[in-house]
């Protein structure tokens, strides 16, 4: 896995399709062990199902990649995530951590991000509530 194919990898504009199931195959190993703040799933039918929930939950999606950094069989991406969901938008700057089996397909895919501040801040009243918490706790 190059530079580029990483950066395709991370690019989906709103309005275009997500990858499809075979797309998918093709790039992760039986085997791939993932995980995000919000869930931690272990081979690939169950990454599947984490990818199409994701899509099922929004209107739409977007995701555009920053830097990439490639050394052995360990990448990093820098990328923001956006997600429509009932007339709100989402954003999530994050990064993810891939590692490349033999064959180079990814067998583990982390994901780091803030959940909590981009999900509650837009929500009424809720927001007000986060923001606070993040003054006092965070900044």
């Amino acid at each position: 896995m190059d530079t580029a194919s990483l950066r395709a990898l991370f690019t989906k504009p709103y309005g275009a399709p997500a990858p499809t199931e075979s797309q998918w195959r093709a790039l992760y190993a039986d085997d791939v062990h993932f995980q995000d703040p919000t869930q931690e799933r272990q081979g690939i039918a169950a990454y599947l199902a984490a990818q199409e929930g994701l899509i099922q939950r929004c209107d739409d999606t977007y995701l555009t990649p920053g830097a990439i950094a490639i050394d052995g069989d360990t990448a990093f991406v820098e990328w923001e995530m956006g997600l429509k969901i009932k007339g709100i938008e989402f954003i999530y700057p994050g990064t993810t951590r891939l590692r490349f089996n033999a064959d180079g397909r990814i067998v583990d895919h982390r994901d780091y991000f803030d959940f909590v501040g981009p999900t509650f801040a837009p929500v009424p009243v809720v927001g007000g509530f986060v923001r606070w918490l993040y003054r006092r706790f965070v900044d």
